[in-house]
């Protein structure tokens, strides 16, 4: 049995965990010489429990990372500086300075049911949040389903405004989409807005890198965009709960229910893309709330892969292609 952080002990496969064929073992993974992966036959995760916490690789067996990663912050950590790391993390909106907070010492890891969970040590250290993120993975008996819940506790004295936001950096050389709200003719039960596009001081639209069309929006990530500002961002309000991201014949879903009612951040975005020369992030936020001291905000993410997708640009190749693999991932 491996040594976990903090002294945990957990054993690479129980009978449990065999009759499901989902196998939790220590790894080496870059220069971490301490990682935890997560696999079935279909799919395996590998999660961080040196830093983060942060789910470093998600794909097939056998295939590569379809997240994004920076090698020159792998293995690098115990110290105050913010790193990226690449993967998956998860972080708290508004963007602030407590966003930036250094997640950068090691995971408690532990077993709930079927699910792993990776709790990062309270942020008290100056300049300290007084929060604590911890991420949970539950990857399905066979194939490529995972449902990753995010939830940051408030363990200072007093309330705070916030909503916990989940980014996913995806390798490059791909393209996101994201569906718009059903369009429909002007009508007198239809005169008010239907959604929110924010922009962000460095958002151009007329970067070619965009495609504005009726019911999607795609953003593609490029290396060498000759555009003026190397980095592109926007949000939406999403009620369809869904975005994916789509490269080289596989594609990415990710699915967080919209709340109908409730106040989120960005002038009202639960989905969110951002690109520059290295990856895109596909990202959802949960919804602004007064966290109270004690409380727990809870954000849940499933994700799915599919591979031997064709490939396209039109909306009608989204219509035929991409949304009926969102409407299997169920």
């Amino acid at each position: 049995m491996p040594q976990w952080p903090h002294g945990l002990r957990i054993e690479y496969v129980d009978a449990h965990m065999e009759a499901s064929k989902v196998r939790a073992e220590e790894i080496e993974f870059g220069n971490w010489k301490k990682a935890f992966s997560v696999s079935n036959d279909a799919v395996q995760l590998v999660v961080s429990t040196e830093v983060g916490p942060r789910i470093l690789f998600y794909g097939f067996r056998g295939e590569e990372n379809e997240f994004h990663e920076i090698p020159h912050h792998s293995g690098r950590g115990g110290d105050r500086i913010f790193r990226v790391y690449g993967g998956h993390r998860l972080w708290v909106s508004p963007e602030v300075a407590r966003t930036y907070y250094a997640d950068n010492f090691p995971v408690s890891v532990r077993r709930r049911g079927k699910s792993f969970v990776f709790t990062a040590p309270p942020e008290s250290e100056p300049p300290g949040t007084n929060l604590q993120k911890e991420i949970e993975i539950k990857l399905a008996d066979a194939g490529p389903q995972v449902t990753v819940t995010h939830r940051i506790r408030n363990l200072g004295a007093r309330a705070t405004r916030m909503a916990p936001w989940a980014l996913t950096m995806m390798a490059g050389g791909g393209k996101a989409i994201l569906p718009l709200p059903l369009r429909a003719p002007i009508s007198a039960e239809r005169l008010l807005p239907e959604g929110v596009l924010a922009l962000w001081c460095y958002t151009d639209l007329a970067d070619p890198r965009w495609r504005i069309g009726t019911n999607y929006i795609q953003l593609r990530q490029e290396w060498n965009s000759a555009s003026k500002f190397k980095e592109q961002m926007t949000g939406i309000f999403n009620p369809h709960g869904w975005g994916v991201y789509f490269r080289n014949g596989h594609l990415f879903v990710k699915k967080a229910e919209a709340e109908t009612g409730a106040k989120y951040p960005d002038f009202g975005c639960n989905f969110e893309l951002y690109t520059d020369r290295h990856a895109l992030e596909l990202e959802t936020l949960g919804p602004l709330r007064s966290l109270k001291p004690g409380e727990t905000a809870e954000h849940e993410e499933r994700w799915w892969l599919f591979k031997d997708v064709r490939a396209g640009e039109s909306e009608r190749w989204i219509d035929s292609v991409i949304l009926p693999r969102v409407q299997t991932a169920k």
